[in-house]
């Protein structure tokens, strides 16, 4: 979706909440109510993004909990966490047994909050192994609220009955921080928990950082726009070269060429090494997301040719951008890398963008903290964005 038409939605969805709220606060004095909180305090029913119909009391909750992949994350831009009352045990590192397949990779919104978490009593494991949330660790932690990334409407609607509470369902589609559902479950927090200036800002920012990057490469000609070729994209843990796409939002917004064209289908998907080795003299930049690094280096380690048909490896041209994918997308770092895709591939329209300051940009406004020190510090951070020497990287 271009810019205009995201942000034309996106104004039009915060009328509607200020609609709303003007509504509910009209109708309780007309029923003779006079005091704020009270005004506050009136329910609504809201459709959650998987289209359940919840009744919430905006402004009123005081002990939350959140759960499934990305769900303390959202929770974590818009909320209050001194609210909250329970964390998965994946998001606290100081548990002996806790799921650690994501340990290595860094997630803003535990760097941010990490000693907050580790406070917290468990609501459940968490994690990609835990399919099914844990209603009795949730009862235990006595929430007035949950937040949830669990997508199943009849299980929701049984986890709700069971803990007598407002489950209310988040979710984001498949151009993360750019997608027209992150702006929806933003909103939604945002009036749900009284923070509606915070949502709007967060989005504002998003929709300016979108459009400075459009606006520094609009007037970049097919004859100026080198191939790409993206790879490590998709699942932690399971992805190498060969997995890329043909759709990536973050090419769109940067007016980046795309070397992958007929995929047949959009998402991220694995190619043929056969298809690979024939897109090589196209590929002028190879641009490589972290989480792949774990799984190429043992493959070039077997066979050092194996990237010899590309024309970027050969010549030094292959960049690495953070990995943004760990217990569901860091929509952050996921805009970050933007930046780097537009600064990497059109380096003299963005010669002015220092990464580790955009770095602090960003998380400053997501997350109140400027972390770039710390995300490049991860193992799997390698240091940060940089160029690879491809004659080390991987041995």
């Amino acid at each position: 979706m271009e810019y205009k038409k995201w942000m034309a939605m996106f104004l039009v969805a915060v009328m509607a909440l200020a609609v709303s709220a003007c509504g509910s606060r009209q109708g309780e004095q007309d029923a003779g109510s006079t005091t704020g909180s009270a005004a506050q305090s009136a329910e609504v029913t809201i459709t959650d993004m998987i289209g359940r119909e919840v009744t919430v009391t905006p402004g009123s909750y005081k002990r939350v909990v959140c759960i499934g992949a990305g769900a303390l994350r959202m929770y974590s831009y818009i909320g209050d966490t001194a609210l909250l009352c329970g964390v998965e045990d994946i998001d606290n590192e100081t548990l002996g047994e806790r799921p650690r397949m994501f340990d290595s990779v860094a997630r803003p919104y535990l760097i941010a909050y990490k000693d907050v978490f580790a406070g917290l009593d468990s609501c459940g494991v968490g994690g990609p192994n835990a399919q099914t949330a844990e209603a009795e660790k949730i009862l235990a932690c006595n929430p007035d609220i949950v937040i949830s990334e669990y997508e199943d409407v009849e299980k929701e609607d049984a986890l709700q009955e069971q803990l007598g509470v407002p489950v209310i369902t988040l979710k984001s589609g498949p151009d993360g921080v750019f997608d027209e559902a992150f702006s929806q479950s933003v909103l939604l927090l945002g009036q749900i928990f009284g923070k509606e200036d915070r949502a709007a800002s967060l989005l504002a920012f998003v929709g300016e950082q979108r459009e400075d990057i459009e606006r520094r490469t609009a007037d970049i000609g097919e004859e100026d726009r080198p191939g790409v070729y993206i790879c490590g994209l998709g699942n932690w843990g399971t992805t190498n070269h060969l997995m890329t796409a043909q759709n990536y939002i973050s090419f769109d917004i940067a007016n980046v060429r795309n070397v992958v064209t007929d995929l047949g289908a959009p998402g991220i998907q694995p190619i043929e090494e056969e298809k690979f080795i024939a897109l090589g003299e196209d590929m002028d930049i190879m641009l490589i997301d972290a989480a792949a690094v774990k799984n190429i280096a043992p493959l070039f380690q077997e066979d050092g040719s194996m990237f010899d048909s590309c024309r970027a490896w050969r010549e030094g041209q292959v960049y690495l951008q953070m990995a943004y994918n760990a217990y569901y997308t860091n929509y952050e770092t996921a805009l970050i890398n933007a930046w780097y895709i537009g600064k990497t591939v059109y380096p003299d329209a963005f010669a002015d963008i220092d990464m580790a300051k955009k770095t602090d940009e960003v998380t400053e406004m997501f997350l109140g903290q400027g972390l770039a020190e710390e995300i490049f510090a991860y193992p799997s951070s390698f240091g940060g964005y940089q160029k690879i020497d491809t004659a080390s990287f991987f041995r």
